[in-house]
């Protein structure tokens, strides 16, 4: 009788993904939907007082049509804005969340290292390209340029410690909880079925 053969070993290639590093998709998606929340959020609170303003005309109109035209316009004017300030606020917030995160990733894997210095540094250069791309003239753009820069790496100096800091602080709870067994190369659920069914097959 033959001996099973032994199952070939499949290579993953991927590189593995340093450690408080930011799934750049995911980041993106949040901030697309983040934007959209308030820019939307925005444009309603500010047709508050528009709102007001056809009030006071609906009480001053006795027609019923004319009642129901004005509400009917200033209803399809008020979706208008609400829908136009979620998407421009989503773009927005999105595009600087992809920018920010991409260019994060991207140092990180060129030095092999994560640290407080890549965030500083994508940080700063997304605000610097925001305020290049910002209407104006070529030296109001040069401040901008400058100022984003600046601006950015002093906010994002703080934060990227302090996130670094939380993350070394939850590797460090979760290697302590496990036990000593099994500190090893951890397989997932998936990979153990897997096997647990070619072992009842060779059986």
């Amino acid at each position: 009788m033959e001996a099973p053969e032994k199952p070939e070993e499949i290579t993953s290639y991927r590189t593995q993904k340093l450690a408080g590093t930011v799934n750049w998709g995911t980041a993106t998606v949040i901030g697309v939907f983040a934007g959209m929340l308030y820019g939307g959020s925005k444009e309603a609170a500010a047709s508050v007082s528009k709102d007001a303003e056809v009030m006071l005309k609906l009480g001053s109109t006795p027609d019923k049509r004319e009642q129901y035209r004005l509400m009917r316009d200033a209803m399809e004017k008020r979706f208008i804005r609400v829908t136009r300030g979620s998407i421009v606020g989503g773009v927005r917030l999105g595009m600087f969340t992809a920018a920010f995160y991409g260019l994060q990733n991207l140092l990180a894997e060129t030095r092999g290292v994560h640290d407080v210095f890549n965030v500083v540094g994508a940080g700063s250069a997304t605000a610097a390209a925001f305020g290049l791309i910002l209407p104006g003239s070529l030296q109001w753009r040069a401040r901008n340029v400058m100022l984003g820069s600046v601006l950015g790496a002093a906010v994002c100096f703080p934060l990227g410690w302090i996130h670094l800091k939380l993350v070394e602080k939850a590797n460090e709870g979760n290697m302590a909880a496990k036990d000593p067994g099994q500190r090893g190369e951890a397989k997932s659920g998936l990979g153990a079925a897997i096997d647990r069914l070619e072992e009842n097959l060779n059986k």
